[in-house]
């Protein structure tokens, strides 16, 4: 490791340790948090070259990513662990569905690995702790792009380097930016007619449909006010929780496609500007 991955890491050691002594301080957690991604985002930086060509076959593309996942975790896990000491650990970035009672993290090693491993910017590491399935404070790191999205729950407030967000303030599907995802490689060809069936039914209602991952990033626009809505057909935590907490505290509204309450446990998802959540919700509810 280079000395700015060395600084970094004695950076996260000492706010990890604050935090274990002030375990109910939810401030305190959270400088942790920011220190282990940002960390793990310096040294998988280092890593990185947008030059990069992947090998030719799948099994090569897997072995990086498998790589990349490995040199993130070995930086990140014991800095959050040390903050956490009692939390459980998942870091299985393909993982879906409810856990069980008590605290979690939730850690992508490299969100949106798949970018990393073929040279392309949009990449990051994330990290959110689950209270009995409710996600209550995130930390997302997109080292390339230079950006940093914190939240915690109940806050009323999400950040972007420091720096509140406010979801965009359109009240028209038809002049809203959304989009989606695959979220994670050999989906059911049930899952790919639902999403191809979903983009078809948003084409004709919206200005513009994107396609493209990781789910943190596009959910942190949403958040932001860059684009007015996001959707997926998955159950896949990593990327859903960061984002839930980032939108809903940010005041975004998060569903799922038919417009019921979301958690861990549900099936698809559905994040947008509150003006346009209701369109969105018809436009989606036809896809069985």
């Amino acid at each position: 490791m280079d000395s700015s991955t060395n600084l970094s890491l004695a950076t996260a050691q000492r706010f990890a340790r604050h935090a274990a002594t002030h375990a109910d301080d939810d401030g305190a957690l959270l400088a942790a948090v920011v220190a282990a991604v940002r960390a793990a985002g310096v040294h998988m930086l280092a890593r990185f070259d947008a030059q990069t060509r992947t090998p030719d076959d799948l099994q090569g593309v897997v072995a990086a990513i498998h790589a990349n996942d490995d040199a993130s975790l070995a930086v990140a896990r014991e800095l959050l662990m040390a903050a956490r000491p009692n939390a459980g650990w998942v870091d299985d970035e393909l993982e879906g569905g409810a856990l069980s009672g008590g605290e979690w993290w939730v850690f992508d090693p490299v969100e949106g690995n798949v970018n990393h491993v073929h040279g392309l910017p949009a990449w990051g590491v994330s990290a959110t702790l689950v209270r009995d399935n409710v996600p209550v404070l995130t930390a997302v790191h997109e080292p390339v792009a230079g950006r940093l999205y914190t939240a915690v729950r109940g806050s009323g407030a999400a950040y972007v380097n420091g720096v509140p967000m406010r979801p965009s303030t359109k009240t028209e599907l038809k002049a809203a930016i959304v989009t989606t995802g695959q979220a994670r490689p050999g989906e059911t060809p049930e899952t790919h007619r639902r999403l191809g069936e979903s983009i078809t039914s948003m084409l004709n209602a919206a200005l513009v449909v994107r396609m493209t991952v990781p789910a943190t990033f596009e959910l942190g626009m949403v958040a932001a006010g860059q684009i007015e809505g996001f959707w997926q057909y998955s159950d896949v935590r990593s990327g859903l929780a960061a984002g839930a907490l980032l939108v809903s505290e940010a005041g975004g509204v998060v569903t799922d496609t038919r417009g019921r309450p979301w958690t861990l446990a549900s099936e698809d998802f559905l994040a947008s500007a509150p003006g346009v959540h209701g369109e969105a919700v018809r436009a989606l509810s036809p896809v069985a």
